[in-house]
């Protein structure tokens, strides 16, 4: 059977869902090893917890969970008995991960310097990846697996075609389209995250020039301006891109499953990013 570690990165890449199950105690007379792993998808199995029916149970719990489509972890006890096909007493706790679930439809506006190290993060995480911009040339030879491109001389008109939920980043190089393309989010404002890259004076200009356009305060909040977590510093493109997906991980955690406006905006769950992005 292949290794647990390679068949989770590969089921990842095909973006095809699967669940962790991690012995995390094991008291009996049969021995089991405490943090041995084994993954299952609907159709494999890949290493082992130990065979036998402990391993049956657990194949046939990971696939309801895959079935039904549940995202939280599970802490399962059982008792090393008759049901076991035991004849001794002892227990076994089996943790089940669910693993590979598409956690966030992401929208990056832009394909500059940032971008470029941004996509590749993103395109590694349980996300799907519309990439979005009028230069051709600027884009990558590679696009990563579960990225979409789209060249488009029109990049606003995009909008319309996000599915609600969306993760959006605007980082184009060009202030007048990232304007535009604000205004466009905030006026559908049914995103779970929009971050615009730039500095807090771009955003003071930003809220200006959208709140002539009748974009409301509570609106203007939920853009994240500068975007990034805090916590990670450097001005580097590659360091920049980390601290944004730092963001998106952390908002789709806290998220996941709330796709319409009333989600929490993200500023309640982050604390205020004070680097300023101010390039693409």
């Amino acid at each position: 059977m292949n290794n647990w570690i390679s068949a989770l990165a590969d089921l990842q890449q095909q973006g095809e869902p699967c669940v962790l199950v991690t012995i995390i105690e094991e008291r009996g007379s049969t021995p089991r090893n405490a943090g041995s792993k084994m993954v299952i998808s609907a159709t494999r199995t890949y290493d082992t917890i130990g065979g036998g029916h402990l391993e049956y149970k657990a194949m046939n719990i990971a696939r309801d969970m895959l079935e039904s489509g549940k995202q939280d972890t599970q802490l399962q006890r059982f008792s090393l008995g008759a049901s076991l096909g035991q004849c001794c007493g002892g227990a076994t706790v089996l943790l089940f991960e669910p693993m590979g679930q598409v956690q966030a439809q992401i929208a990056v506006f832009g394909a500059g310097h940032v971008a470029r190290a941004l996509v590749p993060l993103l395109a590694s995480l349980p996300c799907r990846v519309r990439w979005i911009d009028s230069r051709e040339q600027e884009f990558p030879e590679h696009i990563p697996s579960g990225v979409r491109k789209i060249v488009t001389d029109e990049p606003v008109d995009e909008i319309a075609d996000l599915p609600a939920g969306c993760y959006c980043i605007v980082m184009t190089h060009n202030h007048a389209l990232d304007l535009e393309l604000s205004a466009a989010l905030l006026k559908r404002n049914d995103f779970t995250y929009f971050g615009l890259i730039g500095s807090k004076t771009k955003r003071v200009k930003f809220e200006h020039r959208l709140r002539d356009r009748g974009i409301s305060p509570q609106h203007l909040q939920r853009m994240r301006c500068p975007m990034g977590l805090s916590e990670v510093k450097g001005k580097l493109p590659v360091e920049i891109a980390i601290s944004i997906a730092g963001e998106i991980i952390a908002t789709y955690n806290a998220h996941f499953g709330q796709h319409s406006a009333r989600a929490e905006p993200i500023t309640h769950l982050l604390p205020s990013s004070r680097r300023s992005h101010a390039t693409t």
